[in-house]
């Protein structure tokens, strides 16, 4: 990774907004069983399967089926394509923006097409995520995306966790902070 693309993540004003201390804990609270079926898929996409199939098991596990109708109307051969484009690209920038060229697949989908494909290498970017790194901004672009995936590469590596293990900490902290805020508010 060039010395670049380490700092920009930190024009973004990323900053964990629990001690890392906490990460262990938070990832062991987390789901994990709902990773299984997107992760297979994915797995099957990296090993030639790149099928509407699999696509869909992964975009149903981003958006709970929001956007299937945009989805749809991509053919069965650019969808292979695209995944396939997307696992054999030799840089990140080319994966997501192939991905992104699918109807109905933004930042925030390709990125999690790409967790699912390969977990060592990509992390999903959602409000939940974002939150848990003091963002509050709209900034989705793939330079935003390449930006983000940087700076949680080099933390992960930091604090000697598995890229996926960062991602779900991240995400579990926004769920049981919002959980508490709304048990608060009520």
């Amino acid at each position: 990774m060039n010395r670049q693309g380490m700092n920009e993540g930190r024009d973004y004003g990323f900053h964990l907004q629990f001690d890392p201390s906490e990460i262990n804990d938070l990832t062991h609270r987390y789901d994990i069983k709902e990773d299984d079926d997107p992760i297979q898929a994915g797995s099957a996409i990296r090993a030639g399967d790149q099928s509407r199939t699999n696509l869909l098991r992964i975009f149903e596990w981003k958006t709970n089926g929001r956007g299937r109708s945009r989805i749809s109307q991509n053919t069965d051969t650019e969808i292979s394509d695209a995944l396939r484009m997307a696992v054999e690209a030799k840089t990140d920038r080319a994966s997501i923006a192939v991905l992104c060229g699918l109807n109905g697949v933004a930042v925030p989908v390709a990125s999690a097409i790409l967790t699912a494909i390969d977990p060592s290498r990509y992390t999903i970017i959602d409000f939940r995520a974002l939150e848990a790194l003091g963002y509050t901004g709209s900034d989705r672009t793939i330079d935003f995306y390449l930006g983000y995936l940087n700076y949680c590469r080099e933390s992960a590596n930091q604090l000697k966790v598995s890229l996926r293990d960062f991602d779900r900490a991240l995400w579990q902290w926004s769920k049981e902070k919002n959980r508490r805020e709304g048990i608060a508010q009520s």
